[in-house]
């Protein structure tokens, strides 16, 4: 089977709504193609005297309704195709929660895990001396994604600062809370999770209290997710990590399975609290709720008819190929797009810039009862396109974001 291309995956859902939309054929082919990608190849000095070339990108995808916004990821596999991929999705999220952002995103190719601190902070402060005139509070602003951290953001924000002779700090976000971080960031994107399951369950009445939920990935967004359920006493049945999953229908104890994974350096195996099953047996195992909260293209047409669960909520991004759609609206599986599901995260990053440029800082409960109320408006406003037009959720989205993007586009004369 041949590797699916992320960046097709979202020029194809981009595709169905520009039809729908009846858009203009220029401002469709502008909105399939970043407006400004950079690659850059950065030298770094390892702890043995060594230097390592890594090869790392930003994409600018959209910014007609404001600033670049997008994480910086750092992973072995990167590729500018991925990165453009998700600057597209990030670019409909902003503009499905009805941000004032553009999208944006970042990566480098490296394996952090084989990396020591020190290297890590010389590859951080390599980055921004590579694209630091590209950012900027009204420019772009960078954030943390995949194995990239609150200290990473730190240095990333130092080292900007530094050149620019400044403090700027809400030019990266997620950021520690002591140097202009914000309260709520580190769960956010579990949270917003959570708060798009309660309307689900508004809309369908899943009762939280007796619904079976299989999360696939148990890192920040999932584990966080699985802590939010076990709290508000939700049934998780399913957990996994990339060494395997653990399943266990009378209910997980989400707390034990956290200070285990944290234990094991991000492994599950061993784990006594269920029986050990596949990450495919997972995503196929009897349950109501299957939140997939890793990698891309989880879900494809290979497995998406062994899929028991009749909601899907989408915490990583990218998880649903096109083929795997199709199925699921065939079968009459609720899907919530990623694109609105995960947004959590990119809204409190907007609440942390905004924070920033005010020298002020929100309490906890302050940013959960934005956060609150800025996904219910969306997924309120999502649903309402479904069931008016009616398409699926996905499109839906997609409808309103482009439309959204699109419009701003217009105005500014651009198409």
């Amino acid at each position: 089977m041949s590797k699916v291309n992320p960046f097709s995956v979202a020029q194809h859902q981009l595709d169905e709504a520009a039809r729908r939309l009846s858009l203009d054929p220029a401002a469709h082919e502008f909105l399939r193609w970043p407006q400004r990608e950079y690659h850059f190849t950065l030298p770094v000095v390892l702890d043995d005297g060594a230097t390592r070339i890594f090869r790392a990108f930003r994409v600018q995808y959209n910014t007609s309704r404001g600033p670049a916004k997008g994480g910086l990821r750092w992973h072995p596999d990167e590729s500018i195709d991925r990165v453009r991929a998700l600057a597209a999705w990030m670019t409909w999220k902003t503009a499905v929660l009805d941000l004032p952002l553009g999208g944006g995103k970042g990566g480098i190719a490296c394996s952090p895990k084989s990396m020591s601190i020190a290297e890590k902070q010389r590859l951080a402060r390599a980055y921004v001396r590579a694209v630091g005139a590209e950012l900027g509070l009204h420019r772009d602003i960078p954030a943390p994604d995949v194995n990239t951290t609150p200290q990473i953001m730190a240095w990333t924000m130092d080292e900007f600062e530094t050149r620019l002779g400044r403090h700027e700090p809400g030019v990266i976000t997620g950021k520690p809370v002591s140097i202009g971080g914000s309260a709520g960031r580190d769960n956010a994107t579990s949270y917003g999770g959570l708060c798009i399951i309660r309307e689900v369950d508004k809309l369908i009445g899943i009762s939280l209290d007796r619904a079976r939920f299989a999360i696939q990935g148990f890192g920040n967004v999932g584990g966080g997710l699985a802590k939010l359920l076990y709290e508000s006493s939700g049934h998780v049945v399913a957990i996994s990590a990339e060494d395997g999953a653990i399943h266990n229908d009378k209910g997980i104890n989400i707390p034990k399975a956290l200070d285990y994974y944290e234990s094991k350096a991000g492994h599950l195996a061993g784990f006594d609290g269920g029986d050990a099953i596949s990450n495919e047996q997972l995503l196929a195992c009897a349950c109501d709720v299957l939140v997939p909260a890793a990698v891309e293209h989880v879900l494809t047409e290979r497995n998406a008819g062994s899929v028991q669960a009749k909601i899907i909520v989408e915490l990583a991004n990218g998880p649903s190929t096109p083929q795997a759609d199709k199925i699921f609206q065939d079968r009459g599986v609720l899907v919530v797009p990623d694109i609105l599901a995960n947004a959590g995260g990119v809204t409190v990053s907007y609440f942390e810039s905004v924070q920033n440029a005010h020298n002020y800082a929100w309490s906890p409960e302050e940013i959960r009862a934005q956060l609150d109320r800025r996904m219910t408006a969306a997924f309120r406003s999502v649903h309402q396109v479904a069931t008016e037009k009616p398409v699926d959720h996905r499109l839906a989205a997609y409808l309103l974001a482009v439309d959204r993007v699109a419009h701003a586009c217009r105005l500014r004369g651009w198409v």
